[in-house]
C-alpha cells in the first residue's frame, strides 16, 4: 500500500474512498456548490483536495459508469492526469453527453474516480530502422470487420 500525503481545503471536504474491497478505483466527490449542467456543457468541478503524488506514479481520473449510464455525465479528457508535481487543488472536467437533458450534480455526488499508476520514463533511442512484426503498418481499421 503507498501512501499519498493530501491536504483538505475545507473541513466538510470528502476524502476520496474505495466503495467495495478490491475496487481499483476511488471515489471523488464534488465539493463545490450545486450545478445543473446543461446539455452537451463541461464544466470544471472542485474536489477541495489537494495532493503529493509521489514521483515515479500518477493518479488517473476516470469516468464513474453509473453516471455516464445513467446521466450521460463523463470525465471529459479520460483519463486525466494528476502529475506528481501538480500540488495545486484537483478539479474534475465533467461533460453532459446528452443532446436533450439538463444534469443535476450536487455538491458531495461522486463525480468520478481515480486510480492510482505506476508511471516509466522514457529515454528515446533513435534506430535507423524498426522490427518487423506481422501488422506492420496496418492502423485502423486494419484487422477487419469481425
Amino acid at each position: 500500500m503507498i501512501k499519498i500525503k493530501v491536504k483538505k481545503l475545507r473541513p466538510d471536504v470528502l476524502m476520496p474512498q474505495y466503495s467495495h474491497p478490491g475496487d481499483a478505483g476511488m471515489d471523488m466527490y464534488n465539493m463545490g456548490d450545486d450545478i445543473m449542467l446543461k446539455p452537451l456543457t463541461r464544466a470544471l468541478l472542485p474536489t477541495g483536495l489537494k495532493v503529493a503524488v509521489p514521483l515515479g506514479y500518477e493518479l488517473q481520473v476516470r469516468p464513474r459508469s453509473g453516471m455516464a449510464l445513467k446521466k450521460g455525465l463523463t470525465v471529459l479528457n479520460t483519463p486525466g492526469t494528476i502529475d506528481s508535481g501538480y500540488r495545486g487543488e484537483v478539479g474534475i472536467i465533467i461533460y453532459n453527453s446528452s443532446g436533450t437533458e439538463d444534469a443535476l450534480i450536487k455538491k458531495g455526488d461522486r463525480i468520478a474516480q481515480i486510480v492510482l499508476k505506476k508511471v516509466e520514463e522514457i529515454e528515446w533511442q533513435e534506430v535507423e530502422d524498426l522490427d518487423d512484426t506481422s501488422r506492420s503498418e496496418g492502423g485502423f481499421g486494419s484487422t477487419g470487420h469481425r
